[in-house]
């Protein structure tokens, strides 16, 4: 496989002939494949840069940097020797430190040197002004020094009448405004190269030469070796070549194959090399999760089974299947929608609970505290310049810590339209990079959405008027809700692009019903006397013709689902029973018998008998 050349020294040798000074910044300390004698190897920027120049005819690199000061590249006699003799170095010790003054001079003498071709690189340049935008006088003396020599500075023949070219001045950035802002815009004789990700002929090339340091290559066949590039290729999207090397380290010491390249890559992204995905007990576990589940969210058979689809479509790996390449996409992402208080956020959380043992695993994001466009500051993290940008997002930071995880997002329609944007990335490259310029991978999450959606709609005149109700079949909720959730993306945010990547992972929850609500309430009943005997060392019990009563007072409106069953069993009995327990002498009693409750003037109360 051929060594593709980094566009930013192919640039770098056209312009050699135009251009007196290089502004290089982007990806500048990664490495970099450079043909080495009949092989290529990785090597640093310095290197990959001086074999670029050694072919213009250029004899030795001066580099600079504000730690180390002076040195020549290579370290090798001939081109020590050649830069103390024409620019006075003593560099007895490899370097020498100078001071801003004398790099102006060493500069003037450099680029017009007729002997040799040399040229200058500063390294580390964001590091010479303190502050870009308050230079001191003589910061501000030094660049103003550079900006003329760049405009005065004359391209000169090499040897035997050769092109002519200059002796540049190279400046190594993080960023490019990291340099005073006039230096290179003033200046037509200053170019800027980006240094840019690797891309997927170059990290091909590069894992075409990792790959004998994986253990098997020698034995593999040759169509494994083709898969296993295929793999690294496609799993490295976005990443520097230094990181294809680091991962090449990491599967030598876990003694990883090449077929199992997925589990390197995965390790390196996520910083885990256990993964719960593929463990023979999570398949078990959701074998029998139908059951688990309806135990916790009742009434919702298919919404239940539907996400069960899903999950064992993730544990399986089939997520994004029917792409033709590879996927670093999120494990699972569900769409919950439906009336509120039937279960949405319970089945997120019960769902963690099946695959990560502790419902507390999941995280959790009200998605009403995002609803203004500067609030995805705190989700995402700032941008680079602003305050707070180094501190990073909540949801990159918390994605960090635990790879492996559900990722709640509450009510996701009142998020402000800009950061559903930021989805857009998560739900397509499966990874989001915050301020700081880290990346934080949703690769090994579940994401769920809940939503409200189609269960009140605007009407022609503007007003919010119910769109289903109680006692509407369940096919007439699902088709209901999925339309007016398409209008919202599509015509109210004009963003179908969301809808798209979500498909048809939307899972609808139905109201419910009178007999389900029952159960409910008997659930929460329990919990009461549960609570009870836990608190009070009392043996909670009542009639069933109380039971009845408070059962229909609870159920009389199922429009707030469970939560809203809640709701008044607490108006209804937990507050009368605490204010009728809060009069009464508990010492020595076991038992408590609610024997009545009556309504006077609004206000509940209960007859207690205790013994």
């Amino acid at each position: 496989m051929s060594t593709p050349t980094p566009r930013w020294l192919a640039d770098l040798s056209r312009l050699l002939a135009i251009r007196s000074q290089f502004v290089i910044s982007g990806n500048i300390r990664d490495s970099f494949l450079q043909p080495i004698g009949a092989s290529a190897a990785l090597v640093p920027l310095t290197r990959a840069l001086w074999e670029t120049l050694k072919a213009q005819g250029f004899r030795c690199l001066l580099i600079f940097d504000p730690i180390d000061g002076l040195r020549v590249y290579p370290n090798e006699a001939e081109p020590r020797e050649l830069a103390e003799r024409l620019f006075d170095l003593k560099l007895a010790n490899g370097s020498q430190l100078v001071s801003l003054e004398t790099l102006s001079n060493l500069m003037k003498n450099l680029v017009g040197q007729r002997e040799a071709r040399c040229a200058l690189l500063i390294d580390f340049a964001s590091r010479l002004p303190r502050q870009v935008d308050h230079l001191s006088e003589a910061e501000h003396r030094f660049f103003v020094a550079a900006e003329k020599l760049s405009l005065h500075a004359a391209a000169l023949p090499g040897k035997e009448g050769s092109a002519l070219l200059f002796n540049p001045v190279l400046w190594l950035m993080n960023r490019p405004q990291d340099l005073p802002s006039w230096f290179a815009l003033d200046s037509e004789r200053v170019a800027s190269l980006i240094v840019a990700r690797p891309d997927y002929e170059t990290r091909a090339a590069a894992a075409s030469q990792l790959a004998p340091l994986f253990a098997g290559h020698a034995e593999a066949t040759e169509a494994a070796r083709a898969k296993f590039l295929k793999s690294f290729t496609e799993g490295t999207e976005g990443m520097s070549l230094s990181a294809l090397a680091d991962i090449t380290e990491l599967a030598n010491r876990q003694q990883l194959g090449l077929g199992a390249i997925d589990d390197a890559v995965r390790c390196y992204k996520v910083g885990a090399l256990d993964n719960p995905w593929r463990k023979d007990y999570l398949r078990a576990k959701i074998r029998e999760g139908q059951g688990f589940i309806e135990d916790r969210v009742k009434g919702q058979h298919r919404a239940v089974t539907k996400t069960l689809d899903i999950l064992k479509r993730s544990v399986m790996g089939m997520t994004g299947a029917q792409a033709r390449a590879g996927s670093s996409r999120p494990r699972g992402v569900l769409f919950f929608a439906g009336p509120t208080g039937v279960g949405k956020t319970e089945l997120a959380k019960t769902l963690t609970q099946l695959v990560f043992g502790d419902e507390r695993a999941y995280l959790r994001f009200d998605m009403s505290e995002f609803a203004e466009e500067h609030s995805s500051a705190r989700l995402l993290g700032a941008p680079p310049g602003y305050i707070g940008f180094d501190a990073g997002g909540e949801l990159t930071n918390a994605v960090r810590e635990k790879p492996f995880s559900v990722v709640l997002f509450d009510e996701i329609e009142k998020a402000h339209p800009r950061i559903l944007d930021k989805f857009l990335q998560i739900l397509e490259d499966g990874r989001l990079t915050d301020g700081r310029g880290d990346t934080a991978y949703f690769s090994e999450t579940i994401l769920v959405f809940t939503s409200n959606l189609g269960i009140y709609v605007e009407n022609e005149q503007g007003q919010r008027v119910q769109n289903v109700r109680p006692g509407d079949t369940y096919d007439a909720v699902e088709a209901k809700v999925r339309e007016a959730i398409g209008d919202y993306f599509k015509y109210r945010l004009s963003r179908p692009e969301i809808l798209n990547r979500i498909g048809d992972n939307i899972v609808v929850f139905d109201f419910i019903s009178a007999e389900v609500a029952e159960r409910i309430f008997d659930g929460m009943l329990k919990n009461i006397a549960r609570r009870v005997f836990e608190e009070l060392k009392l043996q909670l019990a009542m009639p069933a013709e109380v039971r009845a009563a408070l059962l229909a007072r609870c159920t009389r409106d199922l429009a707030n689902g469970g939560r809203g069953i809640g709701n008044a069993l607490e108006a209804s009995f937990i507050n009368p029973l605490s204010r009728a327990l809060f009069e009464h002498e508990l010492e020595g009693k076991q038992r408590l018998v609610v024997s009545g409750i009556r309504e006077e003037d609004k206000v509940v109360s209960l007859s207690l008998q205790l013994g």
